[in-house]
């Protein structure tokens, strides 16, 4: 029996090809836990986000950089941490040293053609970010899975 949640670390290396890679196994994983289909494109499109601006980061500090993904699946909610520096955390830690979103690290994530962090925000429930020898993003989904069919009917369509 694992401790209050099991957690899973990839790292790739920081190429664009991998992002595909890291975005699959966050939607296994997420539909693992019971999301719904909505909030696995979310997942999906939010991770991959948050992976490319890892890649893009790497890149331009030209080293042959890697990108680690943790992920943390507790019963009501699924945390990933992003993660451009290249070595493994210990996700507790790491995860209280991300801070509040933040606009002014909004401008160095948009890349051109890039949504950046703002996408990542609106798709996630809760989005930090940490800036050190790397950027570390951190964010938070919650499963919904008691929400009623009449909530479920008048989302699709707002």
């Amino acid at each position: 029996m694992m401790g209050k949640y099991d957690y899973i670390e990839m790292k790739v290396p920081a190429k664009a090809q991998y992002v595909g890679v890291a975005r699959l196994a966050i939607s296994g994983i997420a539909s693992r836990l019971g999301f719904t289909y909505d909030d696995i494109e979310d997942l999906k499109i939010a991770a991959s986000e948050a992976v490319t601006n890892a890649v893009q980061h790497a890149y331009e500090s030209n080293e042959a950089g890697e990108v680690v993904i943790g992920c943390a699946l507790y019963n009501d909610r699924l945390e990933i941490m992003v993660s451009d520096h290249g070595i493994s955390f210990d996700f507790e830690e790491a995860k209280k040293r991300t801070g509040p979103y933040d606009e002014e690290i909004e401008a160095q994530f948009l890349r051109e053609g890039g949504l950046g962090l703002y996408l990542i925000e609106t798709l996630m429930d809760e989005v930090r970010i940490h800036q050190e020898e790397g950027v570390t993003v951190f964010m938070t989904k919650y499963l919904q899975r008691e929400r009623g069919e009449e909530d479920a009917k008048q989302t699709a369509f707002s």
